[in-house]
């Protein structure tokens, strides 16, 4: 089987430029016919509105398609809507989304830039629960246009697995829904989170129940990555959020869950990890892979730096050198596994708008070390 992922659509008021040829890492993906494809987050951008016309530091122009929902920062019901709709105006959009099956979880910019459930500034008011209008908007919009599976069970819930056949499972975690809001760092870690405590039992619960060769964990943004908003709070120790991830990682080792691939969005370039114990402040896991792909339709942003928290190594990445490079430019990427039927290799590799090639490894699969299944009762 073959499939597809990346993130960061229409992000950085880069529109549809329909005489550049609109959105056109779609038709790259579609030339790639994958069984289907991952969208890790940042379908919209909701708080990022088009304007006509954009310089460009070549002295160029970018000239978008505009429409009235997309011309303002989101706030009605109406104008989440239209950031979808907005999107399906591209004709590469149209034809991929006609032809291969999406895999959807989202990021901030469905809702508005580093939002949490709480604490989220909301002009239009809150619940009496203390919930922001903004965001029941927001995934009340989202759930329309997205092709997910609704039944009273979920209840509204992201995150969930997807069975693939005996060599794979989809994990498509929420990094969202249920994080703290707190930014400070703080060694009090009782009170924070990024997935929270009922995903994160969920999460080890399904990954002791696969028995699919290959298990990979769909991630709104990366482990090891500082950024202002991320799991990665810089050198050192688990601190706040890392130390669910920490949890997690130490749980798969204890239980023998071996062959855990995480892919992911949100930098805007694209890049390899591997995350190694014996480089890592925090050793309690087994070495594993993190691939990072996207913008498929956004600025291009520089690689960011490094945690060594859980001790990763970049083996390949590729950006800009400053921030908010046009989709024009080439910098534009996502990535695609092959698994091979018969040896159960993965094959990763990491390609660019114009279908190039940029990097690629082989992953054997490791033997299952977990002894009937006795590791259960940790959860």
């Amino acid at each position: 089987m073959s499939f597809a992922w990346s993130g960061d659509t229409t992000g950085q008021g880069w529109g549809i430029d329909e005489s550049r040829g609109g959105m056109r890492t779609y038709r790259t993906m579609l030339d790639n016919r994958p069984d289907f494809f991952i969208h890790c987050g940042d379908h919209i951008y909701a708080d990022c509105p088009v304007e006509g016309e954009l310089k460009l530091p070549d002295g160029g122009v970018w000239r978008n398609l505009v429409t009235e929902e997309k011309s303002v920062v989101a706030q009605t019901l109406a104008q989440f809507r239209g950031n979808y709709k907005y999107n399906w105006l591209d004709q590469n959009f149209r034809a991929f989304h006609a032809a291969v099956p999406l895999f959807a979880q989202w990021d901030d910019h469905e809702v508005t830039n580093d939002w949490a459930p709480v604490g989220t500034a909301d002009g239009s008011g809150y619940a009496e629960d203390g919930t922001s209008h903004l965001v029941a908007r927001a995934r009340r919009a989202f759930h329309e246009f997205m092709p997910m599976r609704a039944t009273p069970a979920q209840d509204g819930r992201i995150y969930r697995k997807i069975a693939y056949g005996p060599l794979l499972d989809v994990f498509m975690i929420d990094m969202r829904s249920h994080r703290d809001s707190t930014l400070n760092r703080r060694d009090d870690h009782s009170d924070t989170c990024i997935l929270g405590a009922a995903q994160l039992a969920w999460l080890k619960r399904e990954l002791v129940a696969s028995d699919a060769t290959w298990k990979v964990i769909a991630a709104d943004m990366p482990i090891g990555l500082v950024s202002e908003d991320a799991i990665a709070l810089g050198d050192g120790p688990p601190e706040r959020r890392e130390h669910e991830i920490a949890d997690l990682l130490s749980f798969m080792k204890r239980a023998g869950i071996r062959n855990i691939v995480w892919l992911t969005a949100d930098m805007h370039y694209t890049a390899a990890h591997h995350y190694d114990p014996n480089g890592a402040i925090y050793q309690d896991f087994e070495p594993f892979w993190e691939f990072v792909s996207g913008p498929l339709h956004a600025g291009t942003w520089a690689p960011a730096p490094l945690d060594n928290t859980f001790g990763p190594k970049a083996m390949f990445q590729k950006g800009c050198s400053g921030e908010n490079l046009a989709p024009c430019f080439g910098l534009q990427f996502f990535g695609r596994v092959d698994i091979d039927g018969k040896t159960e290799v993965m094959t990763v590799t990491l390609k660019d708008v114009d279908n190039r090639d940029l990097w690629s490894v082989d992953i054997e699969p490791r033997p299952d070390a977990r002894p009937g299944r006795i590791m259960a009762q940790h959860i």
